[in-house]
């Protein structure tokens, strides 16, 4: 037995089926039905990866310019044609503010 608890890293991985580790800058959240979001980003690469519950753990590459509004049906929002409501994207928008310096070019 360990006293060291496993890392939220792969908890998150194993829960949504995605290559996670803890090179990856990653957020969780639950929203007011009880669904999951899962995003990681990884040092270097151009697009974080979001994965949602009830899009049946199916990722999707995000970046900054993801968040679309009346994209695919008017007033509503989506990522890459995933729907998803504001608090969804608040939260999302967050994680890829505080991930954007992992996404940038090394000068």
């Amino acid at each position: 037995m360990t006293d060291n608890p496993p890392a939220i890293e792969s908890i998150l991985a194993r829960l949504c089926g995605g290559a996670i580790t803890n090179k990856d800058y990653v957020g969780y959240f639950m929203n007011e039905y009880g669904e999951e979001l899962i995003f990681a980003q990884r040092r270097g690469d151009k697009t974080g990866r979001l994965w949602h519950s009830d899009a049946d753990w199916e990722m999707f590459r995000v970046s900054d310019h993801s968040i679309r509004v009346g994209e695919v049906m008017e007033g509503m929002i989506t990522v890459d044609g995933l729907i998803i409501n504001r608090p969804e994207a608040t939260w999302l928008s967050s994680c890829l503010a505080a991930s954007r310096h992992l996404r940038e070019k090394a000068s």
